[in-house]
């Protein structure tokens, strides 16, 4: 078997075949030349100087040992044959296998002129590394691009290390999408208590500077001087090598409710997967959809359903933001717990607020309230379970 992408969900599906007593050939395809480390901490306490390098580890010598695996780390695949039954890797060596696991990820989108000194990303480690390095050099003017967790959790711990941070988003409000205008409100008012300037409304026309960025364009007119960029417009799924093959590519690869693509001997997971119509870049996903995909790789069709309870957080300014469910625009908000303050942003215990649709609630947000949440998520699932009969659903077209 090959897993390709040292991921986090690739280490995931290489637990599961040694768990599910797959005892064959194992190889581990990484582009990184890292083993797999956790990335959300890469925007918090690794940008803070809070965590180190060793910390992010998501092995140790021991599993790595157990798991038997070779590694081949610091090389990028750049194809898969027709058959599925090929790697072909960019250094000209090719891994023959019985079954793949794609668990490439995905990649910071970028903007025109954004290779200028100054201008960062951050997506791996080397970009994180890079970034810390540049705001520990003196006090910096940071423009951050991009509302969404990423952004917003960068622009927090920006302003915790004391820098001049202004937040730019083109939608009216940060994370509208995910969380709908009302509790968007939210997320805007703790940019606003953190000391961050938040400009919404507008996008980016130009990037300043010949070698080293001074400033951003906005699309309104208005020039914000910068000596950091930091963008964080969304990531794009790592399908690139995959042309060719007889994956069907859509923004990720297109897998059924089992992580299973056109080709039974191939499956997907994690942020490179759309499984059943979604694709989800949270970390949940990327650990709970391997399982399903394995058993069904080993198995040689699907038999296992990989569509859980969508579920997410985030840590901005000194607040938990935690989501489970599914959102749609429409939806009813009402505060079941807590308060919001009087600038806008949570009260000072935090609140619970139980989204709804047609009579039944469908989503729950907590911020600052963690056991409050937990009980919440578990009703949710149980509701979930409950109406979909906890059958395993038949496999999705293609």
């Amino acid at each position: 078997m090959t897993i390709v992408g040292a991921s986090l969900s690739g280490l995931y599906a290489a637990r599961e075949l040694r768990a599910q007593g797959f005892d064959g050939r194992l190889v581990i395809v990484g582009e990184e030349p890292h083993h797999p480390y956790d990335r959300p901490p890469l925007s918090k306490d690794f940008l803070i100087g809070r965590a180190g390098e060793g910390e992010l580890a998501l092995t140790d010598a021991d599993e790595t040992a157990g798991l038997d695996a070779e590694w081949l780390l610091g090389v990028r695949a750049r194809g898969l044959d027709p058959r599925g039954r090929t790697v072909l890797l960019g250094d000209g060596r090719t891994v023959s296998t019985d079954g793949v696991v794609i668990a490439t990820g995905a990649a910071a989108r970028r903007l025109p002129g954004d290779r200028l000194a100054g201008v960062h990303t951050l997506r791996t480690l080397d970009d994180a590394r890079a970034l810390r390095a540049e705001l520990t050099r003196g006090h910096r003017r940071v423009v951050v691009i991009g509302g969404g967790f990423i952004g917003a959790e960068t622009a927090s711990s920006c302003a915790r290390l004391g820098h001049d941070v202004t937040v730019v988003e083109a939608a009216p409000l940060p994370l509208v999408p995910q969380l709908g205008a009302p509790m968007a409100e939210v997320c805007a008012a703790l940019h606003r208590r953190g000391g961050v300037e938040l400009v919404t409304g507008t996008g980016v026309a130009a990037l300043r500077g010949t070698a080293t960025v001074t400033g951003v364009d906005l699309a309104d007119g208005r020039r914000l001087p910068a000596d950091v960029v930091i963008v964080g417009i969304g990531a794009r799924p790592h399908t690139d090598w995959l042309v060719g093959s007889a994956l069907a590519l859509h923004d990720g690869v297109l897998c059924d409710d089992g992580c299973v693509t056109a080709l039974p001997q191939v499956v997907a997971v994690g942020d490179v997967a759309r499984v059943g119509g979604t694709r989800a870049e949270h970390w949940t996903s990327a650990t709970e959809q391997p399982r399903a995909a394995v058993t069904n790789l080993l198995a040689g069709h699907t038999v296992a359903t990989a569509r859980t309870l969508p579920y997410f957080w985030s840590d901005q300014y000194d607040s938990r933001i935690q989501f489970a469910g599914r959102y749609r625009e429409g939806d009813t908000v009402h505060l079941t717990e807590g308060e919001i303050a009087d600038d806008g942003a949570p009260g000072e215990s935090g609140f619970l607020a139980r989204y709804e649709r047609d009579g039944r609630t469908v989503a729950v947000l907590g911020v600052d309230r963690p056991r409050a949440f937990m009980r919440a998520r578990r009703e949710l699932q149980r509701e979930e379970r409950h109406r979909t009969g906890g059958a395993r659903a038949e496999p999705a077209a293609l």
